[in-house]
């Protein structure tokens, strides 16, 4: 059997490597346009804030590691049409060459994309987005120009976070714009939020909120941003407003989601039973919403490649949904969420109630020690636990996986309140903040 997989990162990799490790025999070839595979682009900010030495070990495999294996793979290459008919993909590469890979079982690994901004000046320099390896590079380049001292970051999201600590690292001037009210609103409640937004001034970063760019000035090369309260002289602007599926190939063959990402069933099926989507280009079941949406995270992506892989080598796999787990540090403080906050419900018209608690990392007589603040959010009528927010300087980042499983396995708020909880004063407290924070639920 024939397998192509069109895009070679986090989701396609493991897709094909699933393939190439599992099902001797199988054929499999990899067709990406970009010049390298496997970037992790949440490593980004760290490169360009230089808090690792360098960019080279943020690539986990390489182009000779799946030729080693069996694989064919072009690189450079971008695919211009699939014939869903015939089963074959069409492609060129950068030489104009034009070529064709038949196909018995396709895989779409084709990732997303970032939103652009439809504004006047679009087009002027010194504007950036991030997802790619080579934007990361341009970002750096012009963020190491002597005349750059003012970097504007559009979106408060993650990657815009991050990458205005990155700058204020380099000893800019750094704006942080977003449309909502505060920073990562998407994954966060206010409460926990405003403590974000406190640690970005306190270091510096000037916030501004609630505001939405309008326009972009300047003769060549970008000079003011406009927003619908302002205008401010800028020298670089990175644009980190979000993702959304890069489903172009085949949308108007496959089922699609509201956002235009490929449709998929529970082995990442697509409704073409030859086709099969991956990662940040298909849908994924969400267990806190029991229902199916699209959350664009590299974790998510490496999990489906490998239920694709499974599936398509004959070996039947059930994606088991996910709760869309993350995380972030910055200047040391770190927040990790998972499943749905309070405004997320609301939204998903799911009524829920939280339970609240604070309370220092370890007993008070420990030197080193800080306070972590903690949200459990339930389903009013049947207790099942859909979200969970940790806020801390300590690294609070593991406990998020235990309420990862307790959504997933739809574990009650009253399951949690007598949780067998280890104590040891290096590291917790006897009446542990999980413990009494479930406690705390009406």
């Amino acid at each position: 059997m024939k397998t192509v997989i069109i895009g070679s990162n986090h989701a396609g990799i493991a897709a094909a490597n699933t393939l190439l490790d599992n099902y001797p025999g199988t054929e499999v070839v990899l067709i990406d346009r970009n010049t390298n595979l496997s970037y992790l682009g949440c490593g980004t900010a760290l490169w360009v804030g230089r808090q690792i030495d360098g960019y080279e070990d943020l690539f986990y495999t390489n182009e000779a590691a799946f030729r080693k294996k069996g694989a064919k793979i072009f690189m450079e290459s971008s695919v211009t049409s699939i014939d869903f008919n015939t089963k074959i993909v069409h492609f060129e590469n950068k030489a104009g060459e034009k070529s064709e890979e038949s196909y018995d079982k396709l895989i779409l690994a084709t990732g997303s994309k970032p939103i652009v901004p439809n504004i006047p000046g679009k087009n002027l320099e010194g504007l950036h987005f991030l997802k790619l390896f080579q934007e990361g590079q341009e970002v750096d380049r012009d963020m190491s120009r002597d005349d750059v001292k003012t970097v504007a970051v559009i979106g408060a999201g993650y990657i815009g976070v991050e990458i205005a600590e990155a700058a204020k690292r380099r000893g800019k001037n750094v704006l942080l714009f977003d449309a909502m009210p505060t920073s990562l609103a998407s994954y966060y409640d206010p409460e926990f939020t405003h403590n974000m937004d406190k640690n970005l001034e306190a270091h510096g970063i000037e916030l501004h909120f609630g505001e939405l760019a309008t326009e972009y000035r300047g003769d060549k090369r970008v000079e003011q941003l406009v927003t619908d309260k302002g205008t401010y002289d800028v020298d670089m602007v990175i644009n980190a407003i979000g993702f959304t599926a890069n489903s172009d190939l085949g949308k108007d063959h496959l089922a699609t989601f509201q956002n235009g990402a490929y449709l998929v069933d529970n082995h990442q099926k697509t409704s073409d039973d030859s086709v099969y989507a991956v990662g940040d280009c298909a849908t994924i079941y969400s267990n806190a919403l029991e229902a199916t949406t699209y959350i664009a995270l590299a974790t998510n992506a490496v999990r489906s490649g490998i239920v694709a892989g499974h599936n398509v080598g004959g070996t039947e796999l059930d994606a088991i949904g996910v709760q869309g787990s993350n995380g972030i540090s910055i200047f040391g403080y770190n927040m990790v969420s998972t499943g749905l906050s309070v405004a997320a419900a609301k939204k998903a018209e799911i009524d829920v109630d939280y339970t609240d608690f604070e309370d220092l990392q370890k007993p008070g007589f420990i030197k080193e020690n800080a306070p972590v603040k903690i949200r459990i959010v339930y389903e009013k009528s049947s207790r099942r636990i859909v979200g969970a927010q940790l806020a801390s300087t300590e690294d609070i980042s593991a406990n998020i996986h235990m309420f990862s499983l307790a959504i997933q396995e739809h574990v009650t708020i009253d399951k949690l309140k007598l949780l067998d909880i280890f104590f040891l004063p290096h590291f917790n407290q006897p009446y542990n903040y999980i413990t009494m924070a479930a406690l705390g639920a009406k």
